[in-house]
């Protein structure tokens, strides 16, 4: 028979009807995806149509900069390093492209540095094409490089047809992978990840301006990058960091510069002042108790693994719950030993599942305990 145990955070049973009015108000954004993610707890706390692959326009290019930023960090190049402008990078992502450009010259070689600022500042598709051809010998075998990458670290939504975000019916990844993978920049990659806040570069006596509309409008704001094309919309990956605590916003879809602008401000401002990273469990904590079948004790104490942390909008810290759901144990149970499961809820929204263990060592009852164990039970029926 299964055991079922209902426990609030609090240790107070809410009624249910309680915790969905709870859970029924919070954040709101009018963007079709929206991502806010804690940095340092990897947690999500805002989601809005954010797991569905949608065309990332440029923010492409911040898979495009990590690829180089690897082959730095292996040494296979040096921001040293030169790479010819080819007529195809030239024609399909230069001045006569029509696209951002970095302006760069046919058959002229380029440093990875300069490169590296066209692609982030500038949002060069031509020195995204450079760097593409450059490391992988043609863009679609960088874009497959770039695709299994992504797998390889969790992004399963990506996959990446070209180097640049140029519209394509295959090119696409979600808005929660964006924000996963603007994390993994930040963490691996810090002594490159400030080039994401310098705020303009100038490359053939052309100055251009970071179109990162936070940056110098939201305080703390250091990165990442913005997007746009007439299919996706104008879209941004975005951090900052306050006080310790760093945010990854992820917009996308909206109609214009300014909405974008305006909606990035809105979503960040929220992340820092109307989301909380919750300490739900800790190893130490003994959370409930499940029923012990023949051992030395009637029951045993559960508790979690690792830490719990569960981001939420403050505003729906009432409605946070968790159930139990365990089998009687059979002693003997070593510390340890898995139990069943801790789900945890927002009101009736389920956010996380985790493995409920023992909290401590329950000795099988002696043959003579067995016995009479066998016998009571028979008793009661």
């Amino acid at each position: 028979m299964r055991f079922f145990s209902s426990l609030l955070l609090t240790g107070l049973l809410i009624p249910t009807a309680a915790l969905a009015q709870a859970g029924a108000t919070g954040f709101q954004t009018d963007a079709p995806h929206a991502v806010i993610y804690d940095f340092n707890s990897q947690e999500v706390l805002f989601k809005k149509d954010a797991e569905k692959p949608m065309p990332p326009a440029s923010m492409t290019k911040i898979m495009t900069a990590l690829m180089v930023f690897e082959a730095l960090k292996a040494g296979d190049i040096t921001m040293d390093s030169e790479f010819p402008v080819s007529e195809e990078a030239w024609r399909r992502g230069g001045a006569k492209s029509g696209s951002s450009t970095m302006f760069l010259k046919l058959h002229s070689m380029v440093r990875v540095e300069d490169l590296l600022h066209g692609v982030i500042t500038q949002s060069g598709n031509d020195a995204c094409i450079v760097l593409a051809e450059g490391l992988a010998g043609s863009e679609s075998a960088f874009a497959a490089r770039m695709t299994s990458r992504a797998h390889e670290l969790g992004m399963n939504s990506a996959n990446f047809v070209n180097s640049t975000g140029w519209p394509d019916p295959g090119h696409e990844i979600s808005a929660l992978d964006l924000a996963k993978l603007a994390e993994y920049t930040i963490r691996e990659f810090p002594e490159y990840y400030k080039l994401y806040d310098i705020r303009d570069f100038t490359w053939n006596g052309i100055k251009q301006g970071n179109r990162n509309p936070l940056l110098g409008r939201f305080t703390g704001a250091d990165g990442l990058k913005t997007g746009h094309t007439e299919i996706s919309g104008y879209g941004l990956v975005g951090s900052a960091e306050r006080d310790g605590e760093r945010r990854i916003v992820v917009l996308n879809g909206t109609d214009s510069m300014a909405e974008r602008r305006n909606t990035a401000i809105t979503l960040m401002t929220a992340a820092f002042t109307q989301f909380k990273i919750y300490d739900v469990f800790k190893p130490a904590d003994r959370i409930a108790e499940v029923d012990v079948y023949m051992g030395k004790a009637s029951k045993v104490g559960v508790t979690t693994a690792e830490p719990v942390k569960i981001g939420l909008a403050r505003i729906n810290r009432p409605g946070l719950r968790s159930e139990l759901h365990a089998k009687t144990a059979v002693a003997p149970i070593k510390a340890g030993d898995e139990l069943g499961e801790i789900v945890i809820y927002d009101g009736d929204t389920e956010l996380k599942t985790v493995t409920a263990i023992a909290a401590e060592d329950i000795d099988e009852l002696s043959g003579v305990g067995k016995a009479w164990a066998s016998l009571l039970k028979t008793i009661r029926g």
